[in-house]
């Protein structure tokens, strides 16, 4: 069975206010065939962070290794958690290269600052267990008022950061994981599409 935990991509798409501005779509028609033309932010909607999001000589997302995002992973579900303590990872994570946490956030549709995201002691902790991916379905791994640590702490390690999936759908589990993001030369970061599987993809 396959998952789709990508986000639908439009213009009421939720966002990140005061960073990312609302995506523009627009489509010409020449007779014949059709052309759309797309405007948005490279972290709207379901995307991977580059190291440079917040790393100033970190690799841009054309530099990725994809065998980080490619492979085994697990889905935690966390249920009402909100800032996501190293205690509620703990006796969950080893053995897991690619993590996917379930919170109360999948699904919504509208921002709320009170997201669920990652506290510097569960990041450290993921560090410690060799994690080399971290998916959450809020808009940040990072609490709203975050100085930006948390991000600095994985991607400094080279751990991918997804974010904003909907994971509504799915129960905790093991899975295969594809998450691919565009080539785009030089850039912090980009939109991606994140399909899980319960069997091998090949």
């Amino acid at each position: 069975m396959y998952y789709d935990v990508t986000r639908e991509l439009s213009e009421e798409i939720l966002i990140f206010p005061g960073g990312d501005p609302k995506p523009a779509i627009s489509t010409e028609d020449h007779g014949a065939y059709l052309i759309s033309l797309l405007s948005l932010s490279t972290h709207t909607g379901t995307h991977i962070d580059a190291p440079s999001h917040y790393l100033k000589d970190g690799r841009t997302i054309d530099k990725i290794d994809p065998g980080r995002l490619i492979g085994r992973c697990r889905l935690l579900d966390l249920g009402t958690a909100t800032a996501i303590q190293a205690s509620d990872l703990q006796g969950r994570i080893e053995g897991a290269e690619r993590l996917l946490l379930k919170t109360w956030f999948s699904g919504r549709t509208a921002f709320d600052p009170a997201y669920p995201h990652l506290t510097p002691d569960a990041t450290a902790l993921l560090v410690q267990e060799g994690v080399r991916c971290i998916g959450i379905d809020s808009p940040s791994i990072e609490a709203y008022d975050g100085d930006g640590t948390v991000h600095r702490t994985l991607l400094d390690r080279g751990i991918a950061v997804i974010e904003l999936l909907d994971l509504s759908a799915v129960p905790e589990g093991e899975y295969y994981m594809a998450a691919l993001p565009l080539r785009l030369k030089g850039l912090d970061g980009s939109p991606a599409r994140v399909i899980l599987s319960d069997r091998p993809f090949v």
